[in-house]
């Protein structure tokens, strides 16, 4: 399958891409069976991508970032996947956690840290999603309550994304449990405040070496001045305006996955014979691996679409939400009918073909369930 290239894409950006894809290959790429081993990556690597400036790519330079926009992350993301990694979080690092601070964070609290999450020496997580809760964040249990200069937070989160490492963490939190949506606030909870406290890495069916946590709040005192955007009330909205960024970051997983998928299974089928055959040459191979082409190149179209509108400040929340189900469903559908044409050892994890299998998964449940896309979509129609 012919590589296109996507209409967002420059001449800057393809030498980063080179860049990206050196280090992705010598750093990532080596260490994968000891990382799942493990459930996480060394912490080290973390400050390895910050020398090489591949942390906060698109969070302005006066905050120590990159100074590059979106594209940015979006290619470091494909030659993620490209290399068959899936366990380093830096997705969630560069265009989430901090991107949160970027939007919401006063001058003081961007200038504090960001330059911290850009050089490595914190990483960052966020804390949504509870025991309890699931993708309704309006009802999250956590609290946070106001005594003299402080907040006291008490609460357990669960699913959290470099949970295990993260030196930092974004907090969602009620300050106000009484005001429903209009009384959560985000919190900047540092690792080292007494209290806070780390449970188990949590055995995932796919995303083996990317660590996620449980974590515990007892009685953390943060200061006042760690209140994201030092108002309280606002944190319902806020995630509301940066979700759609996360449903994007899936869409580009979604779609690098299943194109690696299809390039790893055109490989295998012209290596490998069956009754004297290399098993490419057969009809039924040949148009299934046609017809994954195309889900790729359609998925790919849209995603292209999406991060251009993205780029210019236009895509609107339904689209994402559509483009994050549509090819999160379409990437489990394509990397399973290579699996397939795997054979048996399609089922065997050393083969990335499996492993992209038990990863993709997770893709429809992340960012708001699919279901609940199809909710947001609906209320347009």
């Amino acid at each position: 399958m012919s590589a296109t290239r996507s209409p967002w894409m420059n001449t800057d950006l393809d030498d980063f891409r080179d860049m990206a894809r050196t280090f992705c290959e010598k750093e990532l790429a080596p260490h994968q069976d000891r990382w799942m081993e493990q459930k996480q990556v060394d912490r080290e690597l973390w400050n390895k991508a910050g020398e090489v400036g591949l942390l906060c790519l698109s969070i302005p330079e006066e905050y120590g970032g990159g100074g590059g926009n979106f594209a940015h992350e979006a290619v470091l993301i494909e030659e993620q996947a490209a290399c068959g990694d899936s366990c380093w979080g830096v997705a969630l690092h560069n265009a989430i956690v901090a991107h949160y601070v970027l939007a919401y964070g006063t001058e003081e609290q961007k200038l504090g840290w960001l330059p911290k999450l850009a050089s490595g020496e914190w990483v960052g997580a966020i804390a949504m999603t509870e025991p309890g809760t699931g993708s309704d964040l309006q009802n999250v249990q956590t609290k946070a309550a106001r005594e003299g200069d402080d907040y006291v937070v008490n609460g357990a989160k669960t699913f959290i994304t470099n949970g295990g490492q993260a030196d930092v963490v974004l907090v969602v939190a009620k300050t106000d449990p009484a005001a429903g949506a209009q009384g959560i606030s985000l919190l900047v909870v540092e690792a080292e405040r007494a209290g806070f406290r780390r449970g188990r890495i949590l055995d995932k069916v796919g995303l083996k070496g990317q660590d996620t946590a449980e974590l515990f709040f007892d009685d953390v005192r943060v200061p006042v001045g760690n209140l994201l955007g030092g108002t309280e009330g606002q944190g319902f909205v806020q995630l509301m305006q940066q979700l759609p960024q996360e449903r994007l970051l899936i869409g580009i997983t979604s779609v690098a996955a299943m194109e690696m998928a299809v390039r790893e299974t055109v490989r295998y089928t012209k290596d490998r014979s069956a009754f004297g055959r290399e098993i490419f040459s057969f009809q039924n191979t040949r148009f299934t691996l046609a017809e994954a082409a195309t889900e790729a190149r359609v998925c790919r179209v849209f995603l292209d679409d999406c991060i251009t509108k993205h780029l210019a400040g236009e895509l609107d929340i339904p689209t994402v939400a559509m483009l994050k189900w549509w090819t999160s469903e379409r990437a489990m559908r394509v990397i399973d009918e290579c699996v397939q044409l795997h054979g048996g050892y399609g089922y065997m994890s050393e083969y990335r073909i499996a492993r992209a299998w038990t990863d993709q998964r997770v893709q429809k449940i992340y960012g708001g369930t699919n279901e609940i896309m199809k909710e947001i979509i609906s209320r347009t129609l």
